[in-house]
């Protein structure tokens, strides 16, 4: 038996999924089919890089969408915004740690496709975010790191 696969993500996320696919389908495909199309009545296709670059990105498109659809297919949508105040840290939750040299991070734990760590936000895949789930603030949690283990103290839990 096959399981499905599943693809939590917050609102602003699947937004971010839906306007990709969009601009993909109406704005960025049809202008390169209209360039293939036009490559293509240059006539010895073989030697036209227009025709040949073309079909290539085409393809390229054609394998994003299929990526995209999929992703949004099996989406389930979380929004942080609607979970009833919850003393344990589950999908959504942003959280505040404080590191063994007493510095703070801040970091929201999204779905795979809303990654950007630079602003803090990391998957509930991720080793740290599989260490913060189900506990509670004031914990001590240990976390893997590549150079050992990080006892880090949990003194925020929002959800916004």
């Amino acid at each position: 038996m096959v399981q499905e696969k599943k693809n939590y993500i917050t609102p602003s996320g699947i937004k971010k999924l839906k306007d990709e696919l969009s601009h993909l389908q109406n704005v960025e495909r049809p202008k390169i089919v209209e360039l293939v199309a036009w490559a293509a009545s240059n006539g010895d296709r073989s030697e036209n890089a227009d025709y040949q670059y073309g079909k290539k990105r085409l393809r390229e498109i054609d394998s994003r969408l299929r990526f995209l659809m999929g992703r949004i297919e099996i989406a389930t949508i979380v929004d942080p915004l609607e979970i009833k105040i919850s003393e344990k840290i589950v999908f959504g939750a942003t959280v505040t740690i404080l590191n063994e040299d007493d510095v703070e991070f801040t970091y929201q734990i999204v779905g795979e496709d809303e990654i950007d760590v630079k602003i803090g936000r990391i998957s509930w895949k991720s080793p740290l975010a599989k260490a913060l789930l189900g506990k509670k603030l004031n914990d001590d949690v240990v976390v893997l790191k590549p150079l050992g283990e990080e006892i880090v103290t949990i003194i925020s839990i929002e959800y916004r």
